[in-house]
């Protein structure tokens, strides 16, 4: 399991002590954590690494602060960001949003799952995990896989039911077989 701490808004000394505790937490139930946008939070708090988009600091800077060990990951949202995301020292590449999603805006119109298809070659060759980004849900969590995905990131349908440890464990469930 690997959770992503998104606070965009939150001050630094705020984020860094709830990130701090979140890590601790996740750590001991076996879960990693990335820190979105933050590789200095990232660091502090212990994180297992952090997670950057096209606006943020690029991959090879975010290794200065993070340390070759970190994990990081980066956003792409088409086949030219994602075609020289590759050679980055990055651990993943995500795409998106695959769906629309109210989560976060982009900029960027709904990609579908032929975009997965297309991104998941290149992704494989460059030996790469590929991770599907915006408006993934129970249901169609599996069509991503299915198109390429390593993974999905899920965000918004953790709460559709007010019972995120439940619906994890839907996720899980789905995604095994």
């Amino acid at each position: 399991m690997l959770l992503q701490i998104r606070a965009k808004l939150t001050p630094g000394a705020q984020f860094l002590d709830a990130a701090a505790r979140i890590v601790e937490l996740a750590h001991a139930s076996g879960a990693a954590v990335i820190v979105n946008d933050r590789p200095d939070i990232a660091r502090l708090a212990g994180a297992d690494g952090v997670h950057v988009g096209q606006d943020d600091l690029p991959p090879r800077a975010v290794r200065r602060v993070t340390g070759d060990g970190a994990l990081v990951g980066l956003s792409t949202h088409t086949i030219d960001q994602l075609t020289r995301a590759l050679p980055e020292p990055i651990d993943y590449v995500a795409i998106g949003p695959v769906f629309g999603t109210s989560t976060k805006t982009t900029g960027y119109d709904a990609l579908g799952l032929d975009m997965i298809r297309r991104a998941a070659e290149p992704a494989g060759t460059a030996r790469l995990p590929l991770v599907a980004i915006g408006g993934i849900t129970l249901e169609r969590a599996p069509s991503v896989i299915a198109a390429g995905a390593a993974s999905a990131a899920v965000i918004g349908d953790l709460l559709a039911t007010g019972d995120p440890e439940a619906r994890v464990r839907a996720y899980i469930e789905r995604l095994s077989r």
